[in-house]
């Protein structure tokens, strides 16, 4: 077998033309539908030219059928894009691309578990795009949550009956960055992010730090050694999630902790930068794992000198104070 022969698979009636040799003995082929299909070798069969002549009509001039069978007009068959958009120091404009030739119904939606907030939907034409109503806040990164896409593939003319496509995306900090491309059909630099691409994976850690998003975005490169401002908190900092984040709906128990955890470690870090004798979190008592998770993280830490249980007649069991070295 040689690329460009014409070959039947065994199991069906489709034939095709070999278009490539993948791994492991499979074979790329494009058949009539307009479609490269991965098959195994012994599955196929090559059309011999006598082959071709023996089924060949003898009367050439015999008309098509009167349904027009023709081959499916796409050719791009992936190409589904996210893209975030820095508009200043401050928001990023989020856009679905999709530069494949396939038409997609579609819905992109943020939240957690089974509870979504849909951001933007519709029907998006091969070749275009479509951008969110409003902009995204970087103060608010951490609470974007995971981002869920859904779309059907459509076109005119024939085509194999193709699953609904469905990809979950959360987002690291420390990778975001990276993505910073020119993105199909917007024609500028974004933070791109391909959703039909193999190497997306569909349930990322989320690992978000607002503080490191806020500077990678407002960078300007006057040295490397520039110092690191700690702005000095409260000395009282309430760690319920109502305070945190007005989302807390759309979030799971596990994204709500990790905020609050983040929260704590970013404050307790400023109070030690800034020179801070002592502070309190207020966590509620609730089931106690906040408690717990703090308590564990501040035994043995170089900088406390110790914590207790703040202010009983005040908080009961809901509040830690930490001496600071």
């Amino acid at each position: 077998m040689n690329i460009g022969d014409k070959v039947r698979l065994i199991h069906s009636k489709e034939e095709g033309i070999i278009t490539k040799f993948l791994k492991n003995d499979v074979i790329e082929v494009e058949i009539e539908a307009g479609f490269k299909l991965p098959v195994l070798k012994r599955e196929l069969a090559v059309v011999s030219k006598s082959e071709e002549k023996a089924f060949k009509p003898v009367n050439s001039s015999v008309q098509e059928p009167t349904i027009e069978k023709r081959k499916s007009d796409v050719k791009a068959d992936k190409g589904i894009f996210l893209a975030f958009l820095p508009t200043n120091e401050k928001n990023v404009s989020l856009h679905i691309i999709n530069n494949t030739d396939w038409d997609l119904p579609f819905s992109l939606t943020t939240g957690a578990d089974k509870t979504h907030r849909g951001i933007i939907g519709g029907f998006l034409k091969a070749r275009s795009m479509q951008s969110s109503a409003t902009d995204l806040a970087l103060k608010d990164f951490d609470e974007w949550g995971s981002f869920t896409f859904q779309a059907f593939y459509h076109t005119l003319g024939f085509f194999n009956e193709r699953p609904t496509f469905v990809k979950r995306l959360r987002l690291r900090a420390n990778t975001f960055f990276n993505q910073k491309k020119m993105a199909p059909l917007l024609q500028k630099e974004a933070y791109l992010f391909q959703l039909d691409a193999e190497e997306v994976s569909g349930d990322i850690s989320l690992i978000l730090n607002v503080e490191e998003l806020k500077a990678k975005m407002t960078e300007k490169k006057i040295g490397e050694n520039s110092p690191k401002i700690f702005n000095k908190p409260e000395s009282t900092v309430d760690l319920h999630i109502e305070e945190l984040t007005q989302n807390s709906l759309t979030m799971s128990n596990a994204q709500m902790l990790d905020l609050q955890l983040r929260t704590f470690e970013n404050k307790f870090e400023s109070a030690i930068a800034s020179g801070m004798d002592e502070i309190i979190f207020i966590h509620g008592v609730g089931n106690g794992v906040l408690r717990q998770e703090i308590q564990r993280k501040l035994a043995g830490h170089k900088n406390v000198a110790w914590f207790q249980d703040a202010q009983k007649e005040k908080f009961g069991y809901g509040a830690t104070r930490i001496k600071i070295k």
